[in-house]
């Protein structure tokens, strides 16, 4: 654990050399500042009260399920959420439904003891791919009940290899691991961690409950009109390349297109580009005329979920890149999904890719081939649909398996 501790201090260094160039660093920095005084002023006595722990607003997404059923069943319950990103706790650090936000202190001994000492968790709680060694330790030694959810393993990671004995002893330390598929099962099973659930992806339940209460959008309304509507969401550069052609050989479908982040050249290029007419969203309204507006671009945030729910067809970006962004939204209304070559790493693309629900393309004309298939064969469109909506209701139920335990424990 010495080598883990020098790790992390210089770790430390490292951020705050960052923080001079880098705004996200800086925030990391920032946000850190006084930070265990401020948790220990802040926190009640004799409070019952679950910590849970996301490394960024992915993983958020995959605790909020988590953090709404509880609060709903058990409303004196206290939740503190913690993030280890600034791109988690900066856009989510007004969360109504829990109690106190706070960045995770960082893993030196010092600063684990002081953090547990303050916020006294009954039970602790991470998401998918949190591992902080000295975290672990000091929870396992004061005997609080710490549980792993919405977690995937994969074959080559460290806790597989001859050198991971403190990350596999990590591993034993959990009270319960909730996992989302069986294949992370059998990996934990053969290096003897047997503390396991095969709950699945708690992001299912939440994409469930966002259809439930999808938003009505007058302005996407009027502007699809009678037409058929193609969403494209989170989209890079690279995706609108493609989609542009699809756009412009298609002049009777409406498409609406939210990019992943408001790049106003990026924009500007976009509407120049499209042959039938562009109009950004933020400076529509419900009685603009849409008559000569092939495409609205949704240059806002918070609505692209509520959006897919007004659509025949998707494509989800980020496959040019690191990797495709939420697939799960648009799935969950039943949509046919394509998305770029990169999305391997996604558990939940892979398996409809594999069902025929989604499609990967590496360049327009595969897009336009896939899209092509779709409106002329109605039996095959029909059937993608339904495979796609029953993909995933059928998962979902892996928050319910996990509150239950929580609030076991708290008896």
């Amino acid at each position: 654990m010495i080598v883990y501790d020098i790790g992390i201090w210089f770790y430390e260094k490292a951020i705050r050399l960052a923080a001079l160039r880098s705004r996200k660093a800086q925030l990391w920095c920032h946000g850190r500042k006084g930070l265990l005084q401020r948790i220990a002023h802040d926190m009640p006595t004799g409070e019952h009260v679950v910590w849970i722990h996301a490394a960024s607003l992915g993983e958020f997404e995959q605790g909020r399920p988590i953090i709404e059923r509880l609060k709903a069943l058990r409303p004196d319950i206290k939740v503190v959420l913690t993030f280890f990103s600034p791109s988690g706790y900066e856009i989510r650090k007004n969360y109504p439904h829990a109690d106190h936000i706070y960045y995770l202190p960082s893993d030196r001994t010092r600063n684990v003891k002081r953090f547990l000492d303050a916020v006294k968790p009954d039970v602790a709680v991470f998401i998918k791919y949190e591992f902080w060694l000295n975290y672990l330790a000091e929870l396992r030694r004061r005997g609080i009940a710490t549980l792993l959810v919405s977690a995937i393993f994969r074959p080559r990671s460290i806790f597989f290899r001859p050198w991971g004995g403190s990350w596999r002893k990590a591993l034993r330390g959990y009270s319960h691991l909730y996992v989302q598929d069986g294949a992370s099962e059998q990996l934990l099973r053969n290096i003897a961690v047997e503390n396991i659930t095969v709950a699945g992806d708690t992001r299912f339940d939440r994409v469930r409950e966002i259809a439930r209460q999808a938003k009505q959008i007058p302005i996407i309304e009027k502007f699809r009109g009678d037409r058929p509507l193609f969403v494209a969401g989170s989209t890079w550069h690279r995706d609108e390349e493609l989609l542009l052609e699809l756009i412009n050989d298609n002049p009777t479908v409406r498409f609406l297109i939210a990019p992943h982040e408001m790049d106003e050249q990026r924009i500007a290029w976009l509407m120049r580009e499209v042959k039938g007419g562009a109009m950004r969203y933020t400076q529509s309204t419900v009685a603009s005329d849409y008559s000569t507006t092939q495409v609205l671009i949704l240059d806002t945030i918070g609505m692209l979920s509520s959006a897919y729910a007004y659509a025949q067809w998707a494509y989800i970006g980020g496959g040019f890149g690191a990797g495709i962004h939420n697939t799960l939204e648009a799935a969950t209304y039943g949509l046919p999904i394509a998305f770029g070559p990169k999305y391997r790493k996604f558990q939940e693309a892979r398996d409809m890719v594999a069902l025929g629900v989604a499609t990967s393309v590496k360049n327009a004309q595969q897009l336009k081939s896939w899209f092509a298939k779709l409106c002329t064969d109605k039996a095959y469109y029909d059937n993608i649909c339904i495979q796609a909506r029953n993909y995933t209701h059928e998962r979902c139920g892996a928050t319910e398996i996990i509150v239950n335990d929580i609030l076991s424990r708290l008896q």
